[in-house]
């Protein structure tokens, strides 16, 4: 058992010090302070071509209290690769493997099934992309935050009622009370995010995986979410996987950032080095697409063609079609990922040149 206290900040409401019961899986001894631990996941499926791989060799480390953004375009097996975290390819078609797959020492892929439902909530929670699916529409949102409480403690019901009541006074609903016996299409739809975000740490994980949480959502309704998942991250020392594709979304709020394409990382830097001088160019391309002020009237740079399919990916770098830095040899060699400078990697043959370039 362990304690965890909350301080208060104006505008929300106090949460009470919470005992939470470690489950029960096997543990090993990761580097210290690692939220999550990640080294050589690679996930196929299969298909009537033979098994495709969507993932391949995937390396990642979340410390405690930080955030790190996982970046790419639709597609790139950003979303797979939580799922594969989190242990719900389990059962599916899915073939997973990887070196290490560590949740705050504990080994995930040690665990039996029971021991990964005990680890979901408790330890690690999900904040889905859509909402609306994600809740049950026909329980009372009460209901489905304090059934955590219920499963994982024994809470009796009216007991889990009233976390659950706190727990929607913490992430920002108003009359918290009143609203806790409402039903999910009663809220909007950034308050329908708030609702997964209370779910998710509502046992205090220590690790929070945000799956593209401001789909959808308009502008001010987004900067809401990210500072509402950033004051959580720092107030429960928790730490962050955040997937998106919004680039803006990762200036506000990220530590570290990894860029993926093709189901691979091609770039892993801290969030000030990666938007000061990218080291890959597909990394370039990106930050050269955002929207600027200062460009009114002029055409928005894109990126040339579409990612590949994961079953037809070209030969050499699978970058190489779209990417204005190829070179002859960027047709036949695929580059690993390699270090180019202090607490920073990427996958490019050219990366030392695109990270000196001019701009």
């Amino acid at each position: 058992m362990f304690l965890q206290k909350f301080r208060n900040e104006p505008g929300t409401a106090p949460l009470k010090a919470v005992l939470t019961e470690r489950p029960r899986g096997s543990m090993t001894a990761p580097a210290q302070g690692l939220a999550l631990h990640v080294r050589g996941l690679s996930v196929s499926f299969p298909t009537r071509h033979g098994l495709v791989p969507v993932v391949r060799d995937v390396g990642l480390d979340v410390r405690n209290g930080q955030l790190l953004a996982l970046l790419g375009e639709s597609g790139s097996g950003k979303s797979v690769t939580a799922r594969a975290v989190m242990g719900l390819l389990a059962g599916t078609s899915a073939q997973v493997s990887a070196d290490a797959i560590e949740v705050a020492g504990t080994d995930v892929l040690a665990c039996t099934p029971e021991e990964l439902r005990c680890l979901r909530g408790a330890t690690m929670g999900l904040v889905f992309q859509d909402a609306l699916s994600a809740l049950n529409p026909v329980l009372r949102v009460g209901d489905q935050i304090g059934e955590l409480y219920r499963q994982h403690r024994g809470d009796t019901r009216r007991q889990a009622r009233a976390q659950a009541t706190e727990m929607l006074a913490l992430v920002g609903i108003p009359d918290a009370g009143s609203r806790v016996n409402d039903y999910p299409h009663q809220f909007s739809g950034g308050m329908r995010q708030r609702l997964l975000i209370a779910m998710a740490i509502a046992l205090e994980p220590q690790l929070l995986i945000a799956d593209e949480p401001t789909t959808a959502l308009d502008v001010t309704v987004q900067a809401q979410i990210l500072e509402l998942i950033d004051r959580l991250r720092r107030e429960l020392n928790m730490g962050v996987l955040l997937i998106t594709h919004d680039l803006g979304v990762v200036c506000e709020v990220a530590d570290e950032v990894a860029v993926m394409y093709a189901g691979r990382i091609v770039e892993s830097a801290s969030a000030d080095a990666l938007f000061d001088r990218p080291a890959h160019p597909y990394t370039e391309a990106l930050l050269v697409s955002v929207p600027q002020a200062g460009r009114i009237g002029v055409d928005l740079p894109v990126i040339p063609g579409s990612p590949p399919v994961p079953s037809a990916l070209p030969s050499g770098c699978p970058y190489h079609p779209r990417c204005g830095w190829a070179i002859e040899a960027c047709r036949t060699q695929r580059p690993e990922l390699l270090p180019v400078a202090l607490h920073r990697q990427a996958a490019c043959l050219r990366a030392e040149e695109v990270l000196r370039a001019d701009r």
